[in-house]
């Protein structure tokens, strides 16, 4: 579970376009056959650029998605969790005084000539919001944070050149783009994943800083099963013609709450097959969709009302002679299990989901049901019920909307 808070309290884009609109308040160039956005920041929101789809590769890692892009310059690859439940992007970099391994070098700020510091004084530090600013003798800017799975990052905020890709294969690096330079990083990340690259609605997330400059704040991912191996991937795609539209799409209502960065939306009930559960929805935002975490997390009344009902209706008996297991409902594997759908009903969308979307291998020959109880009113909403649906995340028209869709073949 992917969620940000402050470490103080220690809780988680060749064809050229047939027109191009110039706005005084940001730039656009031709750079080896791409295009490089310089975004200013001093009312970026007037600015608007038509261009092809930026969008990027996504990969499963079986817990999480990661994107794939480009830091620095010249460009090198990165792969950053996507997690919409937080807003800061950070890689980790040289001089790493406490790092997790990954199989990329560490991204090193002297090897990138259009790498710039950030100092306390200045507007982008002020953007981190309370206990996540630190300041260093240096007066550099300094943040710290921690995360709902008790990950850390610290290190120095800067500005650097992000490159992704567009829809036509050509590669958009955008220049001056906050991000974190984490030199004391640490958690559950591994392998290729090299830091997180936060989404929510926040100021430093990615899409608050480039969504003005290319259409508007909204992008869309369609994320493959869990088991789906990382060679097979999907994509991300960011404002103008990333919205998720035709038959089948379905929306329901983004809620405001003021100083978080998560989505929230409104749950009203789930349906296990034909039986209704409902849920307590007279209070608008009860749960927010967070592409960080990995199951689904319900209020302990409601989720014991939830598992009793499929522990009903699925056809095996549940494994009750594992410690390692515990009170986690699970089954062993004999055939590929059909039964039941769950439905969970938000506010105007109805979500149909199969057993691939709401059980996930928890080791060799036993899958578990992703839906897990916490100790709170407010529920999370995990990638792996995300999983084979386009979803669009419009902050200009405050709605998220579903399609579902084979993400294995969602390759625009």
């Amino acid at each position: 579970m992917i969620m940000a808070y402050p470490i103080f309290f220690h809780v988680s884009f060749v064809c050229v376009p047939l027109f191009i609109i110039l706005i005084i308040f940001s730039t656009i160039e031709v750079v080896n056959g791409g295009f490089s956005v310089k975004l200013i920041r001093k009312n970026s929101s007037n600015a608007t650029h038509i261009l092809d789809i930026v969008q990027s590769p996504l990969h499963s890692n079986r817990v999480n998605h990661v994107i794939e892009m480009s830091f620095g310059t010249p460009p090198t690859k990165y792969y950053g969790i996507i997690d919409t439940g937080s807003d800061l992007i950070w890689t980790q970099c040289v001089p790493c005084t406490f790092c997790f391994p990954q199989e990329y070098p560490y991204f090193d700020p002297q090897k990138s000539s259009t790498y710039t510091s950030v100092y306390c004084q200045e507007d982008e530090c002020n953007q981190l919001r309370g206990n996540f600013k630190r300041c260093s003798g240096q007066d550099q800017c300094n943040y710290a944070y921690s995360y709902g799975d008790n990950s850390i990052t610290e290190g120095l905020l800067a500005l650097d050149t992000i490159t992704l890709d567009s829809s036509t294969g050509g590669v958009i690096p955008l220049q001056q783009i906050i991000f974190g330079c984490g030199h004391h990083n640490e958690g559950t990340l591994s392998g290729k994943m090299m830091g997180i690259v936060g989404l929510g609605r926040g100021p430093l997330s990615l899409i608050s800083q480039i969504g003005p400059s290319f259409g508007g704040r909204r992008f869309s991912h369609c994320l493959v099963p869990y088991y789906t191996d990382f060679l097979i991937p999907s994509v991300m795609s960011f404002g103008s013609g990333s919205e998720v539209v035709g038959d089948g799409v379905v929306s329901t209502p983004l809620i405001t709450k003021e100083f978080t960065p998560f989505y929230y939306v409104t749950l009203q009930g789930i349906s296990v097959g034909d039986t209704y559960l409902s849920f307590d929805s007279s209070s608008k935002g009860n749960i927010f969709i967070d592409s960080g975490s990995t199951l689904t997390y319900l209020p302990q009344k409601f989720h014991q009302q939830l598992f009793d009902e499929v522990k009903k209706q699925v056809p095996m008996d549940p494994i009750t002679d594992d410690p390692q297991i515990g009170n986690r409902l699970c089954y062993r594997r004999q055939t590929n299990l059909q039964e039941p759908i769950i439905t969970t009903h938000f506010e105007g969308a109805d979500i149909q989901l199969t057993p691939i979307q709401t059980f996930y291998q928890g080791k060799d020959g036993v899958f578990c049901f992703g839906f897990e109880s916490i100790d709170s009113n407010l529920g999370i909403y995990g990638n792996y019920a995300q999983t084979d649906y386009l979803i669009g995340f419009d902050l200009e028209r405050e709605v998220v909307s579903f399609k579902a869709t084979d993400c294995t073949k969602y390759l625009s």
